[in-house]
């Protein structure tokens, strides 16, 4: 008979962890959201002001404006990564010559830092010394400066994110599809459904919680993207992100009440993305049960 204490014993460092490295900041971050705190003000310490950080973030036109702009960053890439991921999930369950070469080359930018991928996009784009500027400027007469035209700086955004992180995405699809049992699909074969319907009845329904993980996991990852857009564009228009608004007001303006109340507002808009795509996922699964 399994003892609950033996159970309970193995699980408490780890729990002792998390609650000293993740619970106890989070409360930290909670009791300084409610104060006005700024250490090079003429006021001492914290000063309790409840709601007013919360109240001044809804007119606060810069945040308004990030999150619009992480949410259209969010969407074009997360968007692309689950088609292309699709795309070469479906061709990776295919033999051909130099699949597994294929394989590993594509998995090559999961191992890169996302610092040094903010770096390499960075060498890739600069004016007077990247290679894309220069060949966009001589083939089709364009001018590319990232640091110049807002929309520019997205899509270059958009399109290092999606080399980065589609590899990923490649990978979850890969393991769904290869899960997939192969009855149901010769079944609906013989019953004389098409590709289209195929994968609409049959494919998508088994792909669904892994496709809702996949999406998941990169709302997370997007919302909180920083180091590799900042490498590549320093924060400059068409890249200030919700993350990189709350650096910007934390560190050079050293507001640490306002840049908590935006990190304890941009957590809650996670966990609302996150939450309810674990309701779709669980009534998914759900109403195959019954």
């Amino acid at each position: 008979m399994r003892n609950p204490r033996v159970g309970w014993a193995l699980l408490s460092p780890t729990l002792v962890i998390l609650l000293i490295f993740g619970f106890a900041p989070f409360l930290y971050v909670l009791f300084v959201g409610f104060n006005q705190w700024n250490v090079f003000s003429a006021a001492d310490g914290l000063v309790f002001n409840g709601l007013d950080n919360f109240r001044r973030l809804v007119f606060d036109d810069d945040f308004l404006h990030s999150v619009g702009l992480t949410a259209r960053f969010a969407i074009f890439a997360i968007g692309s990564e689950v088609v292309l991921g699709f795309v070469l999930a479906q061709m990776l369950t295919r033999d051909f010559p130099g699949r597994s070469l294929f394989r590993i080359i594509h998995t090559f930018p999961l191992m890169v830092a996302p610092i040094a991928v903010g770096a390499i996009w960075r060498l890739l784009v600069i004016p007077g010394f990247g290679p894309v500027p220069f060949f966009l400027d001589r083939w089709l007469d364009l001018t590319y400066q990232i640091g110049t035209y807002p929309d520019q700086a997205l899509m270059t955004s958009v399109l290092m994110d999606i080399w980065h992180w589609t590899p990923f995405v490649t990978l979850t699809m890969l393991a769904g599809l290869s899960s997939i049992p192969r009855e149901p699909v010769e079944q609906a074969k013989v019953d004389g459904a098409n590709r289209l319907q195929v994968f609409w009845y049959v494919t998508l329904p088994f792909l669904r919680p892994v496709l809702l993980t996949t999406i998941f996991i990169r709302i997370m990852d997007a919302i909180r993207t920083v180091d590799e857009v900042w490498m590549l564009a320093g924060g400059g228009p068409g890249t200030r992100f919700t993350g990189i608004y709350i650096w910007r007001v934390v560190f050079p303006r050293t507001d640490y009440g306002y840049g908590s109340s935006i990190s304890l507002i941009t957590l809650y808009l996670t966990i609302v993305l996150c939450w309810l795509l674990f309701i779709a996922i669980s009534g998914r699964r759900k109403g195959e049960v019954e």
